[in-house]
């Protein structure tokens, strides 16, 4: 197991993972900080807490199109690496 780091949020957050899930997630800490920041630019004024409840928001409204465009496999493949993802930040957060 690697121990990493990502920020999300401007909150850091030591992660371990296994050495071919460091690239997936690194990938989704940067994905995530790109859509926080367009979400601060169409919401001025908002808490990060905000802009995160937004986020999961529409990522989770917005996934029932992106299984139909996706192979069965590629959608089990990438709703293993989120619930590793979840099951990481979970950890993280009760340390």
């Amino acid at each position: 197991m690697l121990n990493i780091h990502v920020t999300i949020c401007d909150r850091p957050y030591r992660l371990k993972v296994r050495p071919e899930e460091e690239e997936n997630v690194r990938k989704a800490a940067r994905t995530i900080a790109e859509k926080i920041k367009e979400l601060q630019n169409q919401f001025a004024g908002s808490d990060k807490q905000d802009y995160l409840a937004m986020l999961l928001l529409t990522t989770m409204v917005e996934q029932p199109g992106a299984h139909k465009e996706t192979s069965a496999s590629a959608t089990s493949e990438f709703d293993s690496a989120l619930d590793a993802l979840n099951k990481q930040l979970q950890e993280a957060l009760q340390v």
